[in-house]
């Protein structure tokens, strides 16, 4: 059994992540925070929002100016 609607993760410690989920969701969120603790200071990326028609949706690792 496939799932309906996939989400990937593109860049950063999440890269290469998949989530699969039953159906699309009504309003994805448009960022998705990830923070890193490893027993040093708190690491935070932030992965924006961009359609995949194929499969569903990736979040890409924001880069910062």
């Amino acid at each position: 059994m496939t799932n309906a609607y996939v989400v990937r993760f593109v860049g950063g410690p999440l890269d290469g992540r998949v989530d699969s989920h039953a159906k699309a969701p009504e309003a994805p969120k448009q960022t998705v925070t990830h923070v890193h603790l490893h027993g040093g200071p708190k690491i935070v990326h932030h992965y924006d929002l961009q359609y995949a028609v194929e499969y569903g949706c990736e979040y890409h690792l924001r880069v910062e100016d």
